[in-house]
């Protein structure tokens, strides 16, 4: 069967398949009775435990005590009879590599007796630590092959759950990894510090405020992730998709997003019975998915959870993608998470909803009742925007991949650009804190001077603004520029450790202020407008995609890194290092090998890419190309051999020609640059491939594309964009 003939069978197939309903049913149980069923959950624990057992292991978990060894074997016990009663085999210990993803090694519960008997073992040293190979995993030079030793350790504070298959199922316990020489080789342990971090600091502010019941601070996030869905047919005929997640080549259909008219839009039944299936099995596992809806592109789509603890959230969004991609194929989709897997349409971000909350539920970044609580709250703001605004490269980094340096800066995600959205009305109150004249408040009557007398402010102070890389919505900053495909610890630990150095900063001079005998309400008037002062440049409530932006963002000074080589860098600044250090979050060799890893995967991903694009290049646009020539050729003739001249056949010759010409050019072109590439050291290479393969990438696609709107559509050998995005 040709390429051609294959396209047109996908075609074929994805019309006659039927949406498919899979294991959901809430008439067999009721929602409340599938939530977290698989999830070794508190009421579980609280069950289950001894209470003095109990008692400590939660200890731990809310307020970060140091685990007590002594109940690793009950707590091992208990979680083991719980699995195994839910039908699992074995367990695993499941990190998060520095691969972006996550990985797992199964063991059995099951130990020969020696004597034609078996038992179920699981013990405290297993739950509590694990030895995978550490050398076969990205370590930027942490680890060599030699040196294969590495731990898993478990994470109390993110509860094990069951993941099911169709052979049983298998008890996941979610872990740190570490390298023998005690380096994290993973995202989560940075996580941990980081949030341990941000929380000494902020109850230090609570403390100058008052508070002194609070414990501990968390940071909270909510992701909401974006995605696409296309039917396995179309995919499975796309070799770019299949090898690079994203199309290398593909011409702009007829009908795009223009309409704006999928957003919000009723969800097609097909694509509705893939979702409820995700949630059944998220919320199984203690995942709170809370919203579903189309998103502005077509087949794109959108699935939000409700805001949980960092590192908890993190586990479960990390998850959520595996789900995602698993239930897909039930249903006979494949679920897309690249950024960018569809030029000239919307590409798919994964906003990160950011917050601070104290173990007594105190929202810190929540407006207050009283002129007290708000003071608090405009202190913890502006702490934000300081960190933001001193630290907005560092923030970049965190966003910076290959796939996403195709999403950002276009008109459908934020830019390179870091800035800060507040809102009218908080915005007017921090330009009149700065002037000293906070005597009035937009939607509010008029007031005295003074941080303690500024007026209630409501929750939505402001519209709400989508341009933004990071926005004040509400109760929470929102940072937009998170690709999709990505794991969120990176930006929340970068987040966590920025505003951890702000808090500090701000601390420390309240601190030494009321240690002076200065009022406090004083100090924080008299600190307030040099904070403002400050970071008042990384400040924008306008349109973010304007090219005015760019221009006035340069004139303030604001860093513009619009590829992931040119921030990259940044991880191993001087200045970068003396931060990460001090708080205990990094240290220079982890910092060091985090910037290696993200150079080599930039170069080993475009040159995946290239070499698919001269794939396909070769073995099926060309051919394609030329075969659709010789027809045109062999019609021209047939037509002169019994007398009639056909000029405009003559120019469509002509045309393609021409574009075979120009294609067949720059695939050579192309390939003689993959085979230039330079190895060894990381930056170089990834510097080359940005610099020379990817022109020459879009060099070769421009020709491609244009091929794509003149040969023959029934020798076209891949799916189109017309037909993967429309037909479901």
């Amino acid at each position: 069967m040709t390429t051609a003939m294959k396209r047109q069978e996908a075609v074929r197939a994805v019309g006659e398949t039927q949406p498919r309903g899979g294991r959901v049913s809430y008439t067999d149980a009721h929602v409340r009775e599938v939530f977290a069923e698989h999830l070794f959950s508190e009421s579980v624990q609280r069950q289950r435990l001894p209470k003095d057992v109990f008692r400590k292991l939660q200890k731990t978990i809310k307020s970060g005590e140091e685990l007590d060894p002594t109940i690793a074997d009950s707590v091992a016990l208990a979680m083991r009879d719980w699995a195994i009663e839910h039908g699992a085999t074995h367990f695993t210990h499941w990190f998060q590599p520095m691969t972006g993803s996550t990985a797992e090694k199964h063991d059995s519960f099951v130990t020969p007796t020696g004597d034609g008997d078996i038992l179920a073992q699981f013990s405290g040293k297993d739950l509590v630590r694990g030895e995978p190979d550490a050398s076969s995993f990205p370590s930027g030079g942490l680890r060599a092959t030699f040196e294969a030793r590495g731990y898993t350790a478990w994470d109390p504070s993110s509860p094990a759950f069951i993941l099911d298959n169709p052979n049983g199922a298998t008890l996941v316990i979610p872990t740190m990894f570490l390298s023998w020489t005690g380096e994290a080789l993973d995202k989560k342990t940075p996580l941990l510090r980081s949030m341990d971090a941000l929380s000494k600091q902020a109850i230090r502010l609570l403390r100058l405020f008052g508070n002194s019941s609070a414990k501990r601070v968390f940071t909270t996030i909510g992701c909401e992730q974006e995605y696409f869905l296309i039917d396995r047919h179309f995919f499975l005929n796309r070799p770019d998709l299949v090898n690079c997640g994203r199309t290398l080549f593909g011409a702009k259909p007829p009908k795009g997003q223009e309409l704006e008219d999928n957003y919000f839009g009723a969800i097609p039944e097909r694509v509705l019975a893939f979702m409820a299936e995700v949630e059944y099995e998220l919320l199984r596992l203690g995942v709170p998915i809370k919203t579903r809806h189309n998103e502005v592109a077509p087949a794109q789509y959108e699935l939000a959870p409700t805001f949980e603890t960092a590192n908890l959230a993190t586990d479960h969004q990390l998850l959520t993608m595996e789900m995602m991609r698993k239930v897909a194929g039930r249903h006979g989709f494949t679920c897309l998470l690249h950024e960018k897997p569809f030029a000239g349409v919307n590409g798919s971000g994964k906003h990160n909803n950011w917050s601070m909350s104290t173990d007594e539920g105190e929202n810190l970044l929540e407006p207050g009742d009283t002129p007290h609580a708000n003071a608090q709250f405009l202190v913890v703001c502006a702490a934000v925007c300081r960190a933001v605004h001193k630290y907005a490269g560092l923030l970049r980094l965190t966003a910076a991949s290959a796939g996403n340096d195709h999403r950002l800066g276009a008109n459908e995600a934020p830019p390179a650009i870091i800035s800060v959205f507040l809102g009218e009305q908080l915005t007017d109150v921090f330009t009149q804190l700065e002037t000293g004249k906070a005597n009035s408040s937009k939607k509010a009557d008029s007031i005295k001077v003074g941080v303690n007398m500024l007026p209630k402010l409501p929750r939505d102070a402001g519209d709400r603004n989508r341009t933004s890389p990071f926005a004040f919505t509400g109760n929470k900053f929102e940072f937009r520029a998170v690709g999709s495909n990505m794991n969120p610890s990176a930006s929340n630990t970068v987040l966590n450790t920025i505003v951890a150095e702000s808090l500090d900063f701000i601390c420390t001079r309240l601190e030494s202020a009321v240690k002076g005998k200065t009022n406090l309400n004083a100090a924080v008037q008299a600190l307030l407008p040099k904070l403002i002062a400050e970071f008042k440049p990384v400040l924008f409530d306008g349109d973010n995609y304007s090219a005015d932006w760019h221009a006035e963002a340069e004139k303030r000074g604001l860093p513009n890194y619009k590829n992931t080589v040119e921030v990259v860098p940044l991880a191993t600044a001087k200045e970068s290092i003396e931060l990460f250090k001090k708080y205990g979050v990094y240290s220079k060799v982890e910092l060091h090998s985090r910037q290696e890893i993200l150079l080599e995967n930039y170069a080993r991903t475009v040159n995946i890419e290239a070499e698919t694009a001269s794939m396909m290049a070769h073995t099926m646009i060309l051919p394609a190309a030329l075969k659709y020539q010789t027809t045109v050729a062999e019609a021209i003739n047939a037509a002169k051999a019994v007398g009639i001249e056909t000029p405009e056949e003559k120019e469509l010759l002509k045309e393609v020609t021409d574009a075979a010409g120009a294609f067949r050019k720059a695939i050579l072109a192309l390939d003689k640059a993959v085979g230039a590439a330079p190895h060894g050291k990381a930056l170089p290479a990834a510097k080359y491939q940005c610099d020379t393969v990817i022109p020459a990438m879009a060099e070769l696609r421009r020709w491609g594309d244009r091929l794509e709107t003149l040969v023959d559509d029934e020798i076209w050998p891949l799916p189109t964009y017309r037909e993967m995005l429309f037909i479901r």
